[in-house]
């Protein structure tokens, strides 16, 4: 198995500068995917790079959303994922037709629109935010307009304590984060006492509110490696557990929660990636009149948050 995945990672490397690609990974991705991957981080961070190279191509080993986003920021580059099928959950569960009736329900209000979402939500959103920087964003909205905030609830109700704003929430979640339980937690923290919790605000509030640190992958990541703490516990999906790891070897990391993969996530493989890369398939179009309009709304955020 060591051969075979060594001869396929060379196939991929191969083609790779063959079709002149960046390959971009999220930080839940597996092992073996991020290895193999140009760039690894959160989904926004991650287009945001691509669209800083001369790829022509770029292979998204993420979820549907991910590539979409890639593709608003990247005209003229080619968006492969290496399984079209792998969508996200939480992103599904919320529609162009949803935000529509919610503007209708609530006129003049400000669509503040969580990354995590479809291209054409964010068309119809006003402008978008990260977990990272959705406080700031939702602080920046003016006082006497109100808020709609979609699709995830539980950063929704994070960002109101955070910013003092109340906000008209979607009936959204992640179901990978909301399988944590405050009684596994419990039983982490007993057998690791003295380990802090960095927990991701997509968490209940009876898991981010026991957390030491409320940050985004990326923020969990900063935050692990400048913490003298030698053992930290992770409240997130735990595939970013390997990037922990690799960039903090000489600290231990306990997932929050043992069964709370993201399956869609782990859809992406050495193998998909060498298909689509061989075939250029599985190609993410957005529509050049979606793109647009919801380029809008990812440009007031960088205008904010860059």
């Amino acid at each position: 198995m060591i051969g075979y995945e060594s001869e396929l990672i060379e196939k991929v490397n191969r083609l790779k500068k063959e079709r002149k690609a960046v390959i971009l990974a999220h930080n839940y991705q597996v092992p073996e995917v991020q290895d193999v991957s140009d760039f690894v981080g959160d989904s926004l961070e991650l287009s945001l790079k691509a669209a800083r190279t001369d790829a022509e191509v770029i292979v998204f080993c993420g979820v549907h959303f991910m590539a979409e986003t890639a593709a608003i920021l990247c005209p003229g580059k080619k968006v492969l994922m290496p399984d079209i099928n792998s969508g996200c959950p939480m992103a599904d569960m919320i529609t162009a037709n949803d935000v529509r009736a919610m503007k209708s329900a609530h006129p003049g209000a400000i669509v503040v629109c969580y990354v995590n979402t479809s291209a054409e939500v964010k068309a119809e959103s006003d402008i978008c935010c990260t977990s990272s920087n959705a406080v700031k964003v939702v602080q920046s909205v003016p006082s006497e307009k109100d808020i709609i905030f979609i699709p995830d609830k539980h950063l929704g109700k994070f960002v109101e304590e955070q910013a003092g704003r109340k906000m008209i929430l979607f009936d959204g979640y992640c179901p990978s984060h909301v399988r944590m339980m405050s009684e596994e937690l419990h039983r982490v923290k007993g057998a690791f006492r003295d380990a802090p919790v960095l927990a991701h605000p997509e968490t209940p509030a009876e898991i981010s509110g026991e957390a030491d640190h409320v940050l985004s992958t990326s923020g969990i990541l900063r935050v692990a490696h400048e913490l003298s703490a030698s053992t930290i516990i992770v409240g997130t999906e735990p595939g970013i557990i390997h990037r922990l790891k690799k960039e903090n070897p000489e600290k231990t990391f306990v997932p929050a929660c043992q069964w709370c993969n993201c399956a869609n996530m782990k859809m992406n493989t050495l193998e998909k990636i060498f298909w689509a890369l061989e075939d250029l398939s599985n190609e993410v179009v957005v529509p050049e009149k979606i793109r647009l309009k919801a380029r809008h709304a990812v440009d007031r955020m960088l205008a904010i948050a860059p």
